[in-house]
C-alpha cells in the first residue's frame, strides 16, 4: 500500500514549490513617485451593479496619477450601474470620465464592449479590470511602472475577494490560499505568459499588433488570450507588487458552484495540460487517501506544506486577513474544489451571469 503515498508526496513537493515561490515573491506597495507616467485609459466593461461597485470605481477616479481618463461600456443603455457612473461624473468633475452604451454581436459581449472602448481610448497605454475590483492607493503607479522596461508587454497582479456569506468566504479561501499559490508556482517554473483579469496593463500598439480585441472575441477566457498572445510578440508578463480586492457578495452554494464550475471547464479548454496537472495540488484528499493506506508520515507532511502555504501567502502575501479566521476551513474546501475539479473535467456548458454559453474544445464560445 506504499504506492498510496504517492500523490500525497507529490502534494507535498507541489506545497513545498509554493513556499519557495511565496519567499521569492517580490513585495511592495505603490509605485515609486519618480518612476515614469505615460497617459493612461482605463476601460471598464460593466455588466450590472456588483457588490460595492461605487466603492470600486471610485478608488480608481481618487488616484494619484498625472493623467489618466475612465471610459465605461455597457451593452444595456437602462444597467443598473450606470446611476453609479453618474455619480462618480458628479464628485469628480475634474476626471475625465465616460459611459458608452456598445451594440455589438460578439459571442463574448464583454469583449465587444472592450472593443469600442478600445476605439475610444485617447492613450497609448490601457489598463482594463473588472467593474467590482477595488485598488488601493498608488496602484496606477504600481503597474504602470513596470512597463518602462520595453521588455514587458503585460502588467497584471494577484488579487483577494470580500466576501458575505458561507459559500463566498469558502471561495475566497480558495482564491487565496489555493489559486494564488497555482499562480507562484507557475511562475517560479516559468510558466508566466499569462494574466489575470483583476488587473491588465498594456500598450495600444500590443493590442494592435495581435489584431485588437475582435481577435479575442470568440473566447470566453479573454484575460487569459490577451496574456498570451501580447507575450507571443516576444513581451514578458510581469506582476506588480499590489494587490487588488474583488467582491463575491452574499452567493449561494449554486451560485459558487456555478461560478467556480464556468472557471473550471475555462481553465480546462484554455491550458488542457495545466488543468490535468492540477490533480495533483488537491493535497486534503490525498491525505486522506494516504491515511487510509496508513502512510500517516506522508498525509502530515502533505497538509502540513499545504496549510503553511496556504496561510502564509493568503494571509502575508495577500494581506487577506479572512484567512486567519477561516484556515479552519481549508480542508473542506480543499474537497469542495476537488468535487468542482472533476466537474469541469466533463461537460463543455457554462453559465456565464444571464447566458449559457457552450465551448468549443480550443476555448472559443460555440453559441448560447
Amino acid at each position: 500500500m506504499i504506492w498510496l503515498a504517492i500523490p500525497a508526496l507529490a502534494a507535498a513537493a507541489y506545497y513545498g514549490l509554493a513556499i519557495v515561490a511565496a519567499a521569492m515573491w517580490k513585495r511592495g506597495v505603490g509605485g515609486a513617485r519618480d518612476a515614469a507616467t505615460p497617459p493612461l485609459s482605463i476601460l471598464k466593461p460593466v455588466h450590472g451593479r456588483d457588490p460595492q461597485f461605487y466603492d470600486a470605481i471610485r478608488s480608481h477616479a481618487t488616484q494619484d496619477y498625472p493623467e489618466f481618463e475612465i471610459l465605461f461600456g455597457t451593452t444595456n443603455a437602462d444597467d443598473p450601474g450606470l446611476p453609479e457612473i453618474r455619480r462618480l461624473q458628479r464628485d469628480f468633475p475634474e476626471r475625465r470620465i465616460e459611459v458608452v452604451t456598445v451594440r455589438t454581436d460578439a459571442p463574448n459581449a464583454k469583449v465587444g464592449v472592450l472593443e469600442e472602448l478600445a476605439k475610444r481610448a485617447r492613450y497609448p497605454l490601457l489598463l482594463v479590470n473588472d467593474s467590482d475590483i477595488v485598488v488601493e492607493p498608488g496602484y496606477l503607479r504600481a503597474v504602470t511602472a513596470p512597463l518602462a522596461d520595453p521588455a514587458i508587454g503585460m502588467v497584471t497582479c494577484l488579487y483577494r475577494a470580500a466576501a458575505q456569506s458561507w459559500p463566498s468566504r469558502s471561495e475566497a479561501l480558495g482564491i487565496a490560499t489555493e489559486f494564488a499559490p497555482s499562480v507562484m508556482v507557475a511562475r517560479l517554473l516559468g510558466l508566466a505568459g499569462f494574466a489575470l483579469g483583476s488587473t491588465m496593463v498594456f500598450r495600444a500598439e500590443s493590442l494592435a499588433r495581435i489584431g485588437g480585441f475582435a481577435a479575442i472575441k470568440n473566447y470566453l477566457a479573454d484575460d487569459y488570450q490577451l496574456g498570451c498572445r501580447i507575450a507571443g510578440l516576444g513581451y514578458q508578463v510581469a506582476f506588480a507588487p499590489v494587490v487588488v480586492e474583488t467582491d463575491l457578495g452574499a452567493e449561494g452554494w449554486r451560485a459558487t458552484w456555478r461560478h467556480q464550475l464556468r472557471w473550471s471547464r475555462t481553465i480546462r479548454v484554455s491550458r488542457p495540460s495545466g488543468y490535468y496537472g492540477y490533480v495533483v495540488t488537491h493535497a486534503t484528499l490525498w491525505s486522506l487517501v494516504a491515511l487510509a493506506a496508513h502512510q500517516w508520515q506522508a498525509a502530515a507532511l502533505a497538509m502540513t506544506l499545504r496549510m503553511i502555504a496556504g496561510i502564509w501567502i493568503g494571509a502575508g502575501i495577500l494581506r487577506d486577513g479572512k484567512v486567519l479566521r477561516d484556515c479552519w476551513m481549508i480542508p473542506l474546501r480543499d474537497l469542495f474544489g476537488f468535487a468542482v475539479w472533476a466537474g469541469g473535467v466533463f461537460g463543455d456548458t457554462v453559465q456565464w451571469r444571464d447566458r449559457e454559453l457552450k465551448l468549443r474544445p480550443d476555448g472559443r464560445i460555440l453559441g448560447e
